[in-house]
């Protein structure tokens, strides 16, 4: 149980997806909350809802995180609103489809401002007064992916999502003997909006079905391993399994396998 004494959790993408799972989830264990997201009509619907079913408190902000402002923005919001964040979920994120010289580099310096940029700041924001009041939990999404090679067609998505996880033990070392712990939660294939906002439901939806989870399950499994002070958490057996299949291939023959499955994964969406 997240006590509200224990401060506000801020979810970050909460709006949809895993980001709505994990506030449905905190208000479940009846923590209070303060969700961000760009669309500001589902943050105020999914407010309503957690405040009639759980009766906590839940506050929302507008504003993306694509714009470098954001983090000093939300910030400036909850301090004026004198609530204190004790738990912080970044959860904001998306995938930037096509191969690296296909994007402008204005579309990629987005995707690492908000992959990468945004919720490290976010954590040296807020981590100052999680350790003071000797409280605190920090939940960094990252993914399967952050286990695996880098796949062709997703550039960036890796890469990012393997410093989230580096991001999550070095903080871990540094700051859970002041009571503050930070997990990595590593979710592969999961039902959400992620697919259809890259455009490739369908190629995804040829997937069989075992190798998907519901983003309940993420939220749930991610918050238990946090608070069993929990530095990296892969979701589901189907991805530890993944994950130690790959830690044991040599390095030549794992980038191998992605580069063929990246490759029928291409053939796929244009069959």
């Amino acid at each position: 149980m997240i006590e509200t004494a224990r401060g506000h959790a801020l979810v970050t993408g909460a709006s949809a997806g895993i980001g709505a799972a994990f506030a449905r989830e905190l208000a479940r264990r009846g923590s209070a909350l303060v969700l961000t997201a760009r669309r500001l009509d589902r943050l105020d619907t999914l407010a309503a809802e957690l405040r009639q079913a759980h009766g906590v408190d839940v506050r929302v902000i507008a504003c993306d995180l694509a714009d470098p402002a954001a983090p000093a923005f939300l910030q400036a919001e909850v301090e004026r609103a004198g609530v204190a964040i004790g738990t912080l979920v970044n959860n904001a994120g998306y995938g930037l489809t096509g191969y690296f010289l296909a994007q402008p580099w204005s579309a990629q310096a987005a995707f690492l401002q908000v992959l990468v940029t945004a919720p490290t700041e976010l954590c040296h924001r807020f981590l100052p007064g999680m350790r003071e009041r000797g409280f605190g939990r920090i939940i960094n999404v990252a993914s399967l992916a952050a286990h695996v090679p880098g796949s062709a067609g997703q550039t960036l998505y890796a890469g990012a999502k393997s410093y989230l996880v580096k991001l999550s033990q070095a903080l871990t070392l540094e700051y859970a003997h002041d009571g503050v712990h930070t997990c990595a939660v590593c979710p592969g294939f999961t039902w959400s909006e992620f697919h259809d906002v890259t455009g490739s439901r369908a190629l995804m939806s040829k997937l069989p079905s075992w190798m998907w989870m519901d983003a309940e399950t993420v939220a749930r499994e991610g918050l238990d391993a946090v608070e069993r002070g929990v530095a990296v958490h892969v979701n589901g057996r189907v991805n530890r399994t993944i994950k130690t299949l790959f830690k044991l291939l040599p390095d030549r023959l794992a980038l191998r396998l992605i580069g063929r499955r990246s490759r029928q994964f291409r053939k796929a969406s244009v069959d």
